[in-house]
């Protein structure tokens, strides 16, 4: 990992500790002082000890096409979560139906670690796939019903949708 300049660590400071004091503001049951004085020091040392661990992207990210591509990608995966979802619900309430385990592999043509993860976060998090495992940028998927082996075939039916907006998202 490359080091960074005073100027880039105090960026990612601000904002971490911005975004955690949100989050802290969000889960308090009070607004008593002593509890935002709290949030806030708390708050301040975690984005304080923190820093190159969980900012791995510039402000970029929240420039109106990024913005607009992450409500876009949000949208196309409640959509996926409830077609998986309800295929999952099928094989479950009907047994008859066929399932074929196993696990395929794919690669991504994503730029970053961090793109990476949400895809592989996106895949697991809908019913009947799991993210096993990512080596370079090839994804091995656990899969409720293989229909392909073929990783371009496989790639299409688990993962294109996303990987398509986290391209425009991530670039």
């Amino acid at each position: 990992m490359k080091s960074l300049t005073l100027n880039e660590k105090l960026t990612r400071f601000t904002i971490n500790w911005f975004f955690l004091m949100i989050v802290w503001v969000a889960f308090t049951t009070s607004f008593a002082a002593q509890e935002l004085i709290v949030g806030g020091i708390a708050t301040m040392l975690i984005s304080f000890f923190t820093i190159p661990l969980f900012t791995c992207c510039t402000l970029k990210l929240l420039a109106p096409k990024q913005l607009f591509y992450m409500s876009y990608y949000l949208i196309i995966f409640v959509r996926e979560l409830i077609k998986s979802n309800v295929d999952v619900a099928r094989r479950v309430i009907t047994p008859s139906l066929p399932i074929n385990p196993g696990i395929v592999k794919f690669k991504s043509e994503l730029p970053t670690d961090f793109a990476k993860m949400v895809l592989a976060n996106s895949i697991t998090l809908t019913p009947g796939t799991l993210s096993i495992d990512i080596i370079d940028d090839t994804f091995y998927i656990h899969w409720i019903d293989v229909k392909t082996t073929d990783p371009e075939e496989a790639f299409t039916e688990i993962a294109e949708t996303f990987e398509k907006i986290l391209l425009k998202i991530f670039k």
